[in-house]
């Protein structure tokens, strides 16, 4: 199965036992990421999986290879991603230790699910279309200058007046300003690689459209909390990810949702390093 292959969709509905597990996965990011309540949260992330497999077996599907897309095999892989990536706090640091820290549990988090998918459970659940979807047509042009400029008229404010830029570290030196431009960039395109074609394709193998979107929207806000995305982040993170798996959707791309992301990153890393360097020069109004 490709990354897009799912139930048909006039078989697939939110309301089905299949929403307890995914629930219970996506429910543990928030209490993994925003209270980090971490063993909590990999008690629900158990329970996630042992709920998939009462689901499956009521309904008939093995949890060997199947022609039907496996509820516990899919909700797995989403928790065993979550697993990796809480075994690690997710502050923003910039120091050498931290850069490898993050290598490895976010690129398990992407890798690991993968390798299973692919070499155990043998469905190809996940895959990274890059180059998909064709040649990007007017309106996903001018979205890309639309995200910067909403970027540049949003996020100033946001992390200025909520002062939530003091997550991050101060980068006064450009040996800071290298390392800062590197990890948010870096982190934007595994957010790509693991909320939308990791989590978000899994769960539309079972659900609406909208539903996985909305459940990979909370995954996605949980992990930018902890990452630094606090106060009101939450209204801008949220729309930012369905925004995104829509965008997967209707664009097949990704390196498509990958380029608005970093351009939303971009604007993000411009406004860090103007809010730790309040007397430099800006293109800011604030």
């Amino acid at each position: 199965m490709t990354a897009h292959t799912a139930v048909p969709v006039r078989e697939r509905s939110t309301w089905t036992p299949k929403l307890v597990p995914a629930l219970l996965v996506c429910l543990a990011a928030p209490v993994l990421f925003v209270v980090q309540i971490v063993w909590l949260g990999w008690i629900l992330l158990a329970l996630a999986v042992a709920s998939g497999v009462l689901v499956d077996r009521r309904a008939g599907v093995a949890l060997a290879r199947s022609e039907e897309p496996s509820i516990t095999r899919d909700i797995s892989l989403v928790a065993i991603g979550q697993f990796i990536v809480s075994l690690i706090p997710l502050h923003a640091e910039l120091d050498n230790a931290a850069f490898v820290r993050f290598t490895l549990a976010l690129g398990g988090a992407v890798v690991v699910p993968y390798v299973i998918s692919r070499f155990v459970y043998r469905d190809r659940a996940i895959s990274f279309p890059w180059r998909g979807g064709g040649r990007w047509t007017w309106w996903q042009w001018a979205w890309l200058g639309g995200v910067i400029v909403l970027g540049y008229l949003i996020l100033p404010f946001y992390f200025i007046t909520s002062g939530v830029y003091q997550n991050w570290p101060e980068v006064t030196t450009p040996d800071l300003i290298a390392r800062l431009f590197v990890g948010v960039g870096a982190v934007g395109i595994w957010d790509e690689l693991f909320f939308i074609c990791t989590v978000f394709v899994l769960l539309r193998r079972h659900f609406p459209d909208l539903t996985a979107n909305l459940l990979q929207a909370i995954v996605f806000m949980s992990f930018l909390w902890e990452l630094g995305y606090q106060a009101w982040g939450p209204l801008l993170t949220v729309p930012f990810a369905i925004v995104q798996g829509f965008l997967f959707l209707k664009t097949r791309s990704l390196w498509y949702v990958v380029t608005v992301h970093l351009l939303f990153d971009a604007v993000v890393f411009g406004v860090l390093v103007h809010a730790h360097n309040p007397g430099a020069a800006s293109i800011f109004l604030i």
